[in-house]
């Protein structure tokens, strides 16, 4: 049971039973809202009827509150019906109603207060997707722990939700990564590799990769071509930094239905192409401007597409 939508629909049927509303066929209630009042010593319940219907029923405010707390003090389930300010409207509501409350919370446990409106709706909720190029940072919890309430949310209201992280494995971040691997893996190897160079990853999360693929491959990959060494290094280290990523989400009891490879979609016919022109046929697809930085805009800004 959900007093507040209970409510909601009382007030409604209140307001379609005024003769005033037979004025007004087109009477939007859409913003009328039951929820709980600022002070809880005003009561139970607290609408805001009266303040957002006065203009289509062309009254004064506090004036409409009395005709649809008169309205509501008619019901059996309603102690105390008060006005306050410039029209809104407290309810106190009978004991039989917290009795009813009560009885569903026992009765759905820990599915009490999970709704149909989202009528099983599909929703693809993307979360944290960090750069497979070392651990998640404390930014990427956040974002993990956000992204994760706010699926459960739209899963608890109806929705039929899928929690999706996209791998970013295309690019040139994946490239560096590769790069620094194989640094660690000649390390590994008793190589003196000297200073990481600038725009190398220099984490020693890579130490591990390196002893690993040492381990696995000894001196082969130095023997490799490098187009072959360097897919091959992609792959693996990608792999190695989505276990440290699942470690760590797993500790936050987070987790995700799908893992999707970004480098899956550009050997599969142009799939980004095709899919915008399939969007932009259906007119969903947007195209604007960027708004200048904050602060200071440089001279030489200029609007993009």
């Amino acid at each position: 049971m959900n007093i507040f939508a209970d409510f909601a629909e009382r007030v409604n049927s209140v307001v379609k039973g005024l003769d005033l509303a037979a004025d007004a066929p087109e009477l939007d209630l859409r913003r009328v809202t039951v929820e709980p009042p600022r002070d809880a010593a005003h009561g139970d319940l607290a609408t805001n009827a009266a303040m957002v219907l006065a203009k289509q029923l062309k009254m004064k405010p506090r004036d409409l509150a009395e005709k649809i707390a008169e309205g509501l003090r008619a019901d059996s389930e309603v102690d105390a019906v008060d006005i306050a300010g410039p029209g809104f409207i407290n309810i106190r509501v009978n004991k039989v109603i917290w009795e009813r409350v009560l009885a569903d919370v026992v009765a759905k446990g820990n599915a009490f207060g999970s709704g149909s409106r989202g009528a099983g709706l599909k929703v693809n909720v993307e979360y944290v997707s960090a750069n497979p190029t070392g651990p998640m940072h404390v930014g990427h919890t956040r974002g993990a722990v956000v992204g994760d309430a706010l699926a459960s949310l739209l899963q608890f209201a109806g929705y039929d939700v899928t929690r999706e992280y996209v791998i970013n494995d295309a690019g040139s971040q994946i490239d560096t990564l590769a790069k620094s691997a194989f640094l660690r893996y000649r390390e590994a190897l008793g190589e003196d590799i000297g200073q990481i160079p600038e725009g190398y990853y220099p984490g020693e999360y890579l130490v591990p990769v390196g002893k690993a693929l040492a381990e696995e491959y000894g001196e082969r990959l130095k023997d490799m071509g490098e187009g072959e060494r360097h897919a091959l290094l992609k792959g693996y280290a990608v792999d190695k930094m989505m276990d440290l990523i699942r470690e760590d989400l797993s500790a936050l009891n987070v987790k995700h239905d799908v893992f999707f490879s970004e480098k899956t979609m550009h050997g599969q016919g142009n799939a980004i192409d095709l899919t915008l022109d399939a969007l932009r046929q259906r007119d969903l697809v947007y195209t604007g401007t960027l708004p200048p930085p904050k602060g200071e805009v440089p001279d030489d800004w200029e609007d993009r597409e």
